[in-house]
C-alpha cells in the first residue's frame, strides 16, 4: 500500500510543475481541462488500478487465512505488527501460537 501512495506522489510531484509550464503556451479556458483530464489520468486512475491490484494480490490472505482474524494482523498493510512480517497463504510469521482474536465491541458488551 506504501508503494501505491508513494508512486501516486511521485506523479503528482512532476505534474505540477509540468501544468504550471503549461500554462503559458495554452488559453485559459483550456489548460483547466487538460489540468483536470491530466490529473485524472497521470495521478488518479493508475492508483486506483494499483490499489484492485493490491487487494486482488491480497484476497485469500484477507479472507481465508488465521491472521486475517488476529488481532495482529493490519489489513491496510496486510502485515503481522507483533512480527513485522508479511504473512501468505502458507506462512503465518507465528505459525498461529501468538494468533489473538480481534476484539469486537459487541462481544464486549454484556446484555
Amino acid at each position: 500500500m506504501g508503494a501505491i501512495i508513494f508512486w501516486t506522489i511521485i506523479r503528482i510531484v512532476i505534474l505540477i510543475p509540468s501544468l504550471w509550464l503549461l500554462f503559458d503556451w495554452m488559453e485559459y479556458r483550456y489548460w483547466w481541462m487538460i489540468g483536470i483530464m491530466s490529473i485524472y489520468g497521470i495521478v488518479l486512475h493508475p492508483a486506483y488500478i494499483q490499489y484492485r491490484m493490491f487487494l486482488d494480490e491480497n484476497k485469500e490472505v484477507l479472507n481465508n487465512t488465521l491472521c486475517a482474524t488476529c488481532e495482529h494482523f493490519d489489513e491496510t498493510a496486510v502485515i503481522c505488527l507483533k512480527y513485522d512480517k508479511h504473512p501468505t497463504v502458507d506462512y503465518l510469521p507465528c505459525d498461529g501460537v501468538e494468533w489473538e482474536p480481534k476484539n469486537n465491541s459487541r462481544n464486549n458488551e454484556e446484555y
